[in-house]
């Protein structure tokens, strides 16, 4: 299959996953005519309920048994959704069986895979961002946050499920931050911690899709990380989001593209990684400046929940066309005018300890303006769906402005029920009426 042949036309695609992220992803693109089959690998509860989405669920996890069925199936684009495979290497190994990938390779995913790479290429680019130190050693660590007298911001280096970063309000909350990660709490990705100067301000996500070259801007987004309501509780993977975030207007966005997203590209470049991709970052917006706190190497979850209903229908042939390297000769990608609201409904004991088991009713009609995206779900023999992870399932609708969105998936999530559900009854304060 020929990577650089245009006139191939997009019939079957393949996403990588199994969470909300990945359900909206196939959602979105089914709607593009030419399409004919979307399998997604494993999928979940949900992936069939969608036109042209099935699941695919290999023998093994064995990368080459998925590889040779995307060969088999003559699957025309691969999209890699979480982060794990992309650190591992799962695109560079599809590109060489001769695939055409979104999402970066191994090199180009350290950008969210080792905060310590990310932060020296901030540094090395110009790219605001907060002050840190890296060590592999709690009695140094400590050190470092008893000569600063000031509460740090931990942070495991490696991946961790969105969970590895704690915001700590006092000193002693960072020391015990701090033991907890070297005690073994996030095990592999906690061997080496990033500490970072607490900054303050409102959060915003910006997202690039990357062809290695070029890039497209999507509309900004905003993930609430926190469990509970008011932003309180430990950090988790994000229980709701919105877009497009109004804390930037379009001259803001343009702005932070050209300090953020095209010098992150630039210095991908001059590291000699073809960067192919989503390149996320998230922001804080200080009163000196916008600066970013992390990058992510894929859409977020559920920011990309969020966005997907809000994507142009030539969504899926500029992703085509990013994979294929030749983002200039994609239709220029539209968004719909539309405000966009995502709840997540999670297990109950969630993020650290998740029930799983549960029989999930769901008495809501997905509609143009209202979509129920599977996360952690899975079905049993009888077709029943069941509670299999944290975040079970993210409720989504659209409005002509924030107030009526929200109200429709607040109202919505009365028709969805599991033992131990849980959900914010706050997500979006910072622009609806409450």
């Amino acid at each position: 299959m020929a990577k650089n042949q245009q006139a191939e036309e997009l019939k079957r695609i393949l996403i990588v996953g199994s969470g909300g992220r990945e359900n909206s992803l196939a959602w979105a693109l089914s709607k593009n005519q030419s399409i004919e089959q979307i399998y997604v690998c494993p999928g979940n509860g949900g992936t069939a309920n969608f036109e042209k989405c099935i699941c695919l669920k290999p023998k093994s996890e064995d990368e080459k048994i998925i590889i040779s069925e995307c060969q088999r199936l003559e699957i025309n684009l691969v999209i890699i959704g979480p982060e794990v495979p992309l650190a591992q290497g799962l695109a560079n190994k599809m590109r060489d069986a001769g695939l055409t990938v979104f999402g970066p390779g191994q090199d180009g995913a350290q950008l969210e895979a080792s905060k310590e790479w990310s932060k020296a290429l901030m540094i090395e680019n110009n790219i605001p961002t907060a002050k840190y130190w890296s060590t592999e050693s709690k009695e140094e660590a400590l050190e470092i946050l008893k000569r600063f007298n000031q509460p740090l911001v931990v942070k495991a280096d490696g991946l961790a499920a969105g969970k590895g970063v704690t915001v700590c309000k006092t000193i002693e909350q960072s020391q015990e931050a701090i033991k907890e990660i070297f005690s073994g709490k996030f095990g592999s990705a906690g061997n080496k911690v990033i500490l970072e100067e607490k900054i303050e301000g409102p959060e915003v996500s910006i997202f690039a899709l990357c062809d290695g070259e070029k890039l497209v801007v999507l509309p900004p987004a905003q993930d609430h990380k926190r469990l509970l309501d008011g932003d309180n509780g430990p950090n988790t993977g994000g229980m709701g989001a919105y877009a497009p975030a109004l804390l930037i207007n379009d001259e803001d966005l343009k702005d932070l593209t050209e300090l953020v997203l095209i010098p992150t590209l630039k210095g991908l470049k001059k590291k000699k990684i073809k960067y192919i991709g989503v390149i996320y970052a998230g922001l804080m917006l200080t009163s000196s400046g916008p600066k970013v706190i992390e990058f992510n190497c894929r859409f977020g979850d559920p920011e990309c929940q969020a966005l997907m209903p809000i994507m142009g229908d030539e969504f899926a042939s500029v992703l085509f066309a990013c994979a294929q390297g030749e983002i200039e000769k994609a239709p220029k990608l539209t968004f719909k005018s539309e405000f966009s609201a995502c709840i997540v409904a999670a297990s109950k004991g969630y993020p650290e300890s998740p029930q799983k088991g549960k029989k999930i009713s769901i008495n809501v009609e997905s509609n143009s303006s209202l979509q129920v995206f599977h996360a952690g779900t899975t079905s049993d023999e009888f077709d029943n769906k069941i509670t299999s992870g944290g975040r079970v399932l993210s409720i989504v609708a659209q409005g002509e402005n924030f107030d009526k969105a929200f109200n429709l998936a607040y109202s919505s999530l009365k028709g969805i029920n599991f033992d131990g559900m849980h959900y914010r009854k706050d997500i979006g304060y910072q622009v609806r009426n409450i």
